[in-house]
């Protein structure tokens, strides 16, 4: 019988994926269209008939990539977790969110280990992708599986390998990412990087499976605390009665020393405004105070409010009270031309809007309808048409498809915070 590093140099492992979602399917195409059989394991029934018939449900993936891999029997999809007995490779990449607490929601991961672990043999490789603390592979993932009465490192393979999804990047994909491992052991360190390189063409070995968990943590809480950093520069530029988007502009013509971040309505995603609060509350149970990942979350996370404190001055500038007016929310997705809204400011500043009493509609092409707080809010479609109707054009995530020059020209007042108008000029305006 093959040894599991024979069976990735002949690209006859078998490699099975938890999780088909922004991480899972992306990495499961990849591996497919490198000449090896995958198999998706989901809960979700709509996302395995969508598989099955050759059909995607994630922007980035064409569903003629998808219908040519099943086609070829490279990729399949399935509801029933016994088939991961017959897998030589276990990856798994589920959802690791936050409880309301902001401490760490692990409960995807452990149902998953606990579904691995039934079907669990000798020579099997087990590498965990969802973003979550250090420790997590060692401290949870690998005594969950030894109940199984295996050894990890000497009967199986344990390894950590964070996801480096960007959705919407053009540049960017599974291919091109480099990849970061940690293993239990060598060894496993040496599979998983194995395994990876076969379809990846840059991968990047690392100590621990702790060293590779903290890597993710670090990528994403640099972001977070750097964005927190210039939303707060955009209040100050406000106060100081100067564009932020100049002074950013003009600091970036540094050829060293400087790296351009951007003030917004907020953060979103599935990594930003999550990741930093796993280390902190990781470092909290060491009794370390992690001070600027606070105060980062701090500033982030008002910046909805403060669009909406801004707008109800730009309005009462002109006679007229936010509680009264009709507002347009350009945008529901997280970041431009993506279907994504998780997480997205979007959803907070429609929120806000309604509470003061303001009658708001969302236009965004990529977001048709989006559940907030359990009811449906659907975009407006024909809101660019009717510009006039409304008293303000709020530009919460701009998307290129949109004709900013037309929108300027046509609404009353426009309060952009993504400064999409760039470049343009008029009374009515306003930017972050």
């Amino acid at each position: 019988m093959k040894n599991l590093q024979e069976l990735i140099k002949d690209r006859t492992a078998r490699i099975g994926i938890v999780g088909m979602g922004y991480v899972g399917l992306p990495l499961a195409v990849e591996f497919a269209k490198g000449g090896f059989r995958v198999t998706g394991f989901e809960v979700d029934q709509q996302k395995v008939r969508d598989l099955k018939a050759g059909v995607s449900y994630i922007g980035d993936v064409p569903t003629a990539e998808i219908a040519s891999l099943a086609e070829k029997g490279l990729l399949d999809a399935t509801l029933d977790f016994s088939g991961l007995k017959k897998m030589d490779a276990v990856i798994i990449c589920v959802p690791t969110p936050l409880r309301k607490s902001k401490d760490p929601d692990v409960s995807y991961i452990v149902a998953s280990v606990k579904e691995a672990r039934k079907y669990l043999r000798r020579g099997q490789l087990v590498i965990l992708e969802s973003t979550t603390y250090p420790g997590t592979t060692k401290e949870l993932v690998k005594p969950m599986l030894e109940e199984s009465g295996l050894k990890a490192g000497t009967d199986f393979r344990l390894a950590f390998s964070p996801e480096r999804v960007d959705p919407g990047n053009k540049k960017y994909g599974v291919r091109n990412t480099p990849k970061v491992v940690g293993g239990l052991t060598p060894l496993c360190t040496k599979l998983a990087a194995m395994l990876y390189g076969s379809v990846i063409d840059r991968v990047l070995e690392v100590s621990s499976t702790e060293a590779a968990e903290l890597v993710k943590l670090l990528e994403n809480t640099f972001r977070a605390v750097n964005i927190g950093m210039v939303n707060e520069l955009a209040l100050m530029c406000h106060k100081l009665g100067l564009d932020v988007w100049e002074i950013i502009g003009a600091a970036s013509s540094k050829p060293f020393g400087f790296m351009p971040f951007y003030p917004g309505p907020g953060i979103g995603g599935h990594c930003i405004p999550l990741d930093p609060h796993y280390l902190g509350w990781k470092m909290k149970t060491l009794n370390f105070e992690p001070r600027f990942i606070e105060l980062a979350g701090a500033i982030n996370s008002t910046m909805p409010d403060r669009v909406i404190e801004r707008l109800g001055e730009l309005l009462n500038a002109r006679g007229k009270a936010l509680s009264r007016s009709r507002v347009l929310m350009i945008g529901m997705a997280y970041k431009p031309d993506i279907s994504d809204p998780r997480e997205s400011p979007a959803r907070d500043v429609l929120l806000l809007l309604e509470k003061t009493g303001a009658k708001a509609d969302y236009y965004d092409p990529y977001v048709p309808e989006t559940d907030l707080e359990g009811e449906v809010r659907r975009s407006r479609k024909d809101a660019l048409k009717r510009l006039k109707d409304y008293d303000c054009v709020l530009i919460v995530t701009p998307h290129s498809c949109i004709d900013y020059a037309d929108l300027a020209k046509k609404a009353r007042l426009v309060f952009d915070t993504r400064n999409a108008t760039k470049g343009l000029k008029g009374k009515n305006i306003h930017r972050l």
